[in-house]
Protein backbone atom coordinates (compact mmCIF):
# COMPACT_ATOMS: atom_id res chain seq x y z
CA UNK A 1 0.00 0.00 0.00
CA UNK A 2 1.16 3.53 -0.78
CA UNK A 3 2.33 5.99 1.86
CA UNK A 4 1.20 9.31 0.46
CA UNK A 5 3.33 12.41 0.87
CA UNK A 6 3.88 15.85 -0.61
CA UNK A 7 6.89 17.80 -1.84
CA UNK A 8 6.80 21.62 -2.11
CA UNK A 9 9.51 23.36 -4.10
CA UNK A 10 9.99 26.79 -2.53
CA UNK A 11 12.17 27.92 -5.43
CA UNK A 12 9.10 27.58 -7.67
CA UNK A 13 6.39 28.75 -5.27
CA UNK A 14 5.28 32.32 -6.02
CA UNK A 15 3.06 32.76 -2.96
CA UNK A 16 0.01 33.26 -5.18
CA UNK A 17 -2.29 31.40 -2.73
CA UNK A 18 -4.06 29.50 -5.50
CA UNK A 19 -3.58 26.43 -3.30
CA UNK A 20 -5.42 28.18 -0.47
CA UNK A 21 -8.36 29.10 -2.70
CA UNK A 22 -8.59 25.69 -4.38
CA UNK A 23 -8.50 23.90 -1.03
CA UNK A 24 -11.25 26.13 0.38
CA UNK A 25 -13.53 25.48 -2.59
CA UNK A 26 -12.80 21.74 -2.69
CA UNK A 27 -13.40 21.25 1.03
CA UNK A 28 -16.01 23.94 1.73
CA UNK A 29 -14.02 25.63 4.46
CA UNK A 30 -15.13 28.96 5.92
CA UNK A 31 -13.25 32.18 5.04
CA UNK A 32 -10.16 32.40 7.21
CA UNK A 33 -10.19 28.67 7.90
CA UNK A 34 -7.28 27.94 5.58
CA UNK A 35 -6.19 24.33 5.52
CA UNK A 36 -3.51 25.40 3.03
CA UNK A 37 -1.93 28.51 4.52
CA UNK A 38 0.75 30.60 2.86
CA UNK A 39 2.68 32.42 5.59
CA UNK A 40 4.57 35.63 4.80
CA UNK A 41 7.65 36.81 6.69
CA UNK A 42 10.61 39.17 6.33
CA UNK A 43 14.28 38.22 6.20
CA UNK A 44 17.02 40.70 7.13
CA UNK A 45 17.13 43.94 9.13
CA UNK A 46 15.18 47.06 8.15
CA UNK A 47 15.63 48.74 5.72
CA UNK A 48 17.40 45.83 4.03
CA UNK A 49 14.57 43.32 4.33
CA UNK A 50 13.19 40.81 1.85
CA UNK A 51 9.69 39.37 1.94
CA UNK A 52 9.42 35.60 1.60
CA UNK A 53 6.56 33.14 1.88
CA UNK A 54 6.07 29.66 3.21
CA UNK A 55 3.15 27.34 2.25
CA UNK A 56 1.97 25.22 5.18
CA UNK A 57 -0.52 22.36 4.82
CA UNK A 58 -1.13 19.68 7.44
CA UNK A 59 2.08 17.63 7.62
CA UNK A 60 0.31 14.24 7.95
CA UNK A 61 3.13 13.13 10.22
CA UNK A 62 4.46 9.60 10.53
CA UNK A 63 4.34 9.90 14.33
CA UNK A 64 1.70 12.60 14.89
CA UNK A 65 1.47 14.13 18.35
CA UNK A 66 -2.19 14.97 17.69
CA UNK A 67 -3.03 11.26 17.56
CA UNK A 68 -1.27 10.53 20.84
CA UNK A 69 -3.23 13.14 22.83
CA UNK A 70 -6.74 12.54 21.44
CA UNK A 71 -8.82 11.11 24.33
CA UNK A 72 -11.53 9.64 22.08
CA UNK A 73 -9.26 8.36 19.28
CA UNK A 74 -11.08 10.67 16.89
CA UNK A 75 -7.77 11.63 15.30
CA UNK A 76 -6.13 8.64 13.67
CA UNK A 77 -3.67 7.65 10.96
CA UNK A 78 -4.67 5.57 7.93
CA UNK A 79 -2.60 2.74 6.48
CA UNK A 80 -1.77 4.88 3.44
CA UNK A 81 -0.34 7.73 5.47
CA UNK A 82 -3.10 10.29 5.98
CA UNK A 83 -3.96 11.75 9.40
CA UNK A 84 -7.73 12.18 9.61
CA UNK A 85 -10.42 13.14 12.14
CA UNK A 86 -13.55 11.11 12.82
CA UNK A 87 -16.11 13.84 13.46
CA UNK A 88 -18.48 11.28 15.01
CA UNK A 89 -15.94 10.78 17.81
CA UNK A 90 -14.51 14.31 18.12
CA UNK A 91 -15.66 16.13 21.28
CA UNK A 92 -13.98 19.43 20.47
CA UNK A 93 -11.60 19.33 23.44
CA UNK A 94 -8.84 20.93 21.30
CA UNK A 95 -6.07 18.79 22.78
CA UNK A 96 -4.94 18.04 19.22
CA UNK A 97 -4.73 21.75 18.43
CA UNK A 98 -2.44 22.26 21.41
CA UNK A 99 -0.29 19.23 20.57
CA UNK A 100 0.17 20.09 16.88
CA UNK A 101 3.42 22.06 16.48
CA UNK A 102 2.36 23.36 13.06
CA UNK A 103 -0.85 25.24 13.88
CA UNK A 104 -2.86 23.63 11.08
CA UNK A 105 -6.08 22.68 12.90
CA UNK A 106 -9.29 24.67 13.28
CA UNK A 107 -12.23 24.59 15.67
CA UNK A 108 -15.41 25.13 13.70
CA UNK A 109 -17.48 26.96 16.30
CA UNK A 110 -15.07 29.81 16.91
CA UNK A 111 -16.14 33.37 16.13
CA UNK A 112 -16.10 33.89 12.33
CA UNK A 113 -12.65 35.00 11.23
CA UNK A 114 -13.95 37.15 8.38
CA UNK A 115 -17.11 39.10 7.61
CA UNK A 116 -19.75 38.63 6.42
CA UNK A 117 -20.32 35.46 8.44
CA UNK A 118 -21.28 32.79 5.93
CA UNK A 119 -22.83 30.73 8.73
CA UNK A 120 -25.52 33.42 8.88
CA UNK A 121 -25.88 33.80 5.12
CA UNK A 122 -26.12 30.04 4.51
CA UNK A 123 -27.53 28.65 7.79
CA UNK A 124 -27.58 24.93 8.47
CA UNK A 125 -31.39 24.88 8.85
CA UNK A 126 -31.42 22.85 12.03
CA UNK A 127 -28.91 20.18 11.03
CA UNK A 128 -25.64 19.50 12.83
CA UNK A 129 -23.71 21.18 10.02
CA UNK A 130 -22.05 24.50 10.79
CA UNK A 131 -23.41 25.97 7.53
CA UNK A 132 -25.03 24.87 4.27
CA UNK A 133 -23.55 26.54 1.17
CA UNK A 134 -25.35 25.95 -2.15
CA UNK A 135 -22.04 25.03 -3.78
CA UNK A 136 -21.13 22.33 -1.24
CA UNK A 137 -19.17 19.30 -2.38
CA UNK A 138 -21.07 16.02 -2.90
CA UNK A 139 -18.32 14.21 -0.99
CA UNK A 140 -19.08 13.78 2.69
CA UNK A 141 -17.72 11.25 5.15
CA UNK A 142 -17.72 12.31 8.79
CA UNK A 143 -15.55 9.32 9.78
CA UNK A 144 -12.72 10.93 7.77
CA UNK A 145 -13.41 14.63 8.38
CA UNK A 146 -14.67 15.20 4.85
CA UNK A 147 -17.56 17.49 3.96
CA UNK A 148 -19.37 20.33 5.73
CA UNK A 149 -18.21 20.16 9.32
CA UNK A 150 -20.68 19.47 12.12
CA UNK A 151 -20.72 21.71 15.15
CA UNK A 152 -18.22 21.33 17.96
CA UNK A 153 -15.44 19.51 16.12
CA UNK A 154 -11.91 20.19 14.89
CA UNK A 155 -11.12 20.23 11.19
CA UNK A 156 -7.98 20.21 9.04
CA UNK A 157 -6.41 19.30 5.69
CA UNK A 158 -7.13 15.70 4.66
CA UNK A 159 -4.71 15.50 1.69
CA UNK A 160 -8.02 15.53 -0.27
CA UNK A 161 -8.54 11.98 0.94
CA UNK A 162 -11.85 11.69 -0.92
CA UNK A 163 -9.75 11.88 -4.10
CA UNK A 164 -6.48 10.24 -3.11
CA UNK A 165 -8.08 7.15 -1.57
CA UNK A 166 -9.63 6.25 -4.94
CA UNK A 167 -6.32 6.31 -6.83
CA UNK A 168 -5.39 3.16 -8.78
CA UNK A 169 -3.29 0.69 -6.79
CA UNK A 170 0.43 0.78 -7.44
CA UNK A 171 0.54 4.34 -8.78
CA UNK A 172 3.82 6.06 -7.84
CA UNK A 173 2.69 9.66 -8.33
CA UNK A 174 -0.58 11.57 -8.56
CA UNK A 175 -0.11 14.20 -11.24
CA UNK A 176 -2.35 16.85 -12.78
CA UNK A 177 -0.67 16.27 -16.17
CA UNK A 178 -1.36 12.52 -16.19
CA UNK A 179 -4.91 11.82 -17.44
CA UNK A 180 -4.91 8.54 -15.51
CA UNK A 181 -4.32 10.20 -12.14
CA UNK A 182 -5.64 13.74 -12.65
CA UNK A 183 -8.94 13.23 -10.85
CA UNK A 184 -7.22 11.66 -7.83
CA UNK A 185 -4.69 14.46 -7.32
CA UNK A 186 -5.19 16.83 -4.33
CA UNK A 187 -6.76 20.17 -5.24
CA UNK A 188 -3.77 22.21 -4.08
CA UNK A 189 -1.43 20.20 -6.30
CA UNK A 190 -3.74 20.44 -9.31
CA UNK A 191 -4.13 24.19 -9.11
CA UNK A 192 -0.48 25.12 -8.49
CA UNK A 193 0.39 27.29 -11.50
CA UNK A 194 4.22 27.13 -11.20
CA UNK A 195 4.08 23.36 -10.55
CA UNK A 196 5.70 23.77 -7.15
CA UNK A 197 3.78 20.88 -5.57
CA UNK A 198 4.23 17.16 -6.08
CA UNK A 199 2.28 14.28 -4.56
CA UNK A 200 3.13 10.60 -4.52
CA UNK A 201 4.11 7.42 -2.74
CA UNK A 202 6.96 7.95 -0.28
CA UNK A 203 7.48 4.18 -0.07
CA UNK A 204 8.00 3.83 -3.82
CA UNK A 205 11.69 4.41 -4.70
CA UNK A 206 10.67 5.25 -8.27
CA UNK A 207 8.20 7.96 -7.34
CA UNK A 208 8.98 11.52 -8.32
CA UNK A 209 8.53 12.73 -4.76
CA UNK A 210 11.20 10.32 -3.55
CA UNK A 211 13.64 11.34 -6.27
CA UNK A 212 13.10 15.04 -5.55
CA UNK A 213 13.67 14.54 -1.82
CA UNK A 214 16.92 12.69 -2.49
CA UNK A 215 18.25 14.80 -5.36
CA UNK A 216 17.42 18.19 -3.86
CA UNK A 217 17.93 17.46 -0.17
CA UNK A 218 14.33 17.76 0.94
CA UNK A 219 13.80 18.96 4.50
CA UNK A 220 10.90 18.68 6.92
CA UNK A 221 9.40 21.39 9.12
CA UNK A 222 10.39 21.34 12.81
CA UNK A 223 12.19 18.01 12.46
CA UNK A 224 13.33 18.16 16.10
CA UNK A 225 9.76 17.55 17.35
CA UNK A 226 9.92 13.91 16.25
CA UNK A 227 6.60 14.10 14.39
CA UNK A 228 8.32 13.13 11.10
CA UNK A 229 6.17 15.07 8.60
CA UNK A 230 5.25 13.50 5.27
CA UNK A 231 5.50 16.94 3.66
CA UNK A 232 8.99 17.84 2.42
CA UNK A 233 10.34 21.21 1.27
CA UNK A 234 12.93 21.93 -1.41
CA UNK A 235 14.83 25.21 -1.64
CA UNK A 236 18.16 26.87 -1.08
CA UNK A 237 19.19 27.97 2.40
CA UNK A 238 17.53 31.32 3.11
CA UNK A 239 14.35 30.38 1.25
CA UNK A 240 13.35 27.74 3.79
CA UNK A 241 12.97 29.43 7.20
CA UNK A 242 15.96 28.81 9.43
CA UNK A 243 14.15 26.61 11.93
CA UNK A 244 13.35 24.01 9.24
CA UNK A 245 17.03 23.36 8.48
CA UNK A 246 18.93 20.71 10.46
CA UNK A 247 22.08 22.00 12.10
CA UNK A 248 25.25 20.93 10.29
Amino acid sequence: MAKWGMVIDLDKCTGCQACTTACGMENNTLPGENWQDVLYYNVGTYPNTTMKWFPRPCMHCEDPSCVHVCPTRATYKTEDGAVLIDWNKCIGCKYCMIACPYGVRFYTDEKPLLQPALQDIFPSNGSRHTWNPPYKSPHEDWTKGIGIQPRGVVSKCTFCYHKVSRAPAGVADLDEDDPNTKEFTPACVRTCAPKARYFGDLDNPNSRVNKLIQDKRGVRLLEHTGNKPQVYYLGEHGTVPEFTRPKS
